[in-house]
């Protein structure tokens, strides 16, 4: 049996209060007054002064500096530096997303407690992960089910495997159903599996889930 790998942010995980969610955030630049923010090992973001994306608000932005709150609490961060605390939520069982400049809404979430980025997907009928994703999760797909699915590159052999846990922001699902296909992705796919439990709004760029069940 293989041996449990516990990362720094696993174990902040099961250290800080069981209310939030450990955040690791950095600051990866400054453009005006929007910071180039990575959560979780995400891709940069630029959020405006006063958005909060995945639990993070971005409070200000002072020359090479920025000031962040997570879980109510004030960190600053330079370029370069990261922050690590954690995100407790509004309490209202609700994900408020920015679309970036193509209309796409990109979240950061955990699977089972592993980190993983996601781009919504309508279109999807579950949630589609790549190899890679999977294994970094630890599904065993072994338990899985084949199935076949239509990709934009035709029909392929896919498994179907429950997951755990979903968790974006404040929101925890249990028992989502994902597949794992069988070629890499560059992201995975937040598909109807978690969206058909939410009540979906879009207001302009801005898009709420809100949890129904």
């Amino acid at each position: 049996m293989a041996r449990p790998h516990f990362t720094l942010l696993t174990l902040l995980a099961l250290l800080l209060p069981s209310a939030g969610m450990a955040q690791d955030v950095g600051l990866a630049g400054i453009m005006g007054s929007k910071a180039m923010l990575m959560i979780n090992g995400g891709e940069p973001q630029a959020v405006p002064v006063g958005k909060t994306v995945d639990g993070v608000k971005l409070l200000s932005v002072q020359d090479d500096q920025v000031i962040i709150e997570i879980g109510g609490k004030k960190r600053p961060l330079r370029v370069g530096q990261h922050a690590i605390g954690v995100s407790g939520g509004d309490g209202s069982d609700k994900i408020v997303m920015t679309a970036d400049v193509q209309g796409h809404f990109y979240t950061t979430g955990t699977v089972n407690g592993t980190s993983v980025r996601f781009v919504v997907d309508t279109g999807a009928t579950s949630i589609a992960l790549g190899p890679n994703d999977a294994r970094r999760i630890g599904l065993d797909l072994r338990q899985g089910q084949r199935g076949l699915t239509s990709t934009a590159n035709g029909t392929v052999v896919v498994t179907r495997i429950p997951l755990d846990t979903v968790r974006i922001g404040g929101v925890t699902m249990h028992n989502v159903e994902a597949v794992v296909l069988p070629t890499e992705m560059p992201i995975a796919l937040l598909g109807m599996s978690f969206l058909n439990r939410m009540e979906m709004q879009r207001d302009g760029s801005t898009m709420t889930l809100k949890k129904r069940f």
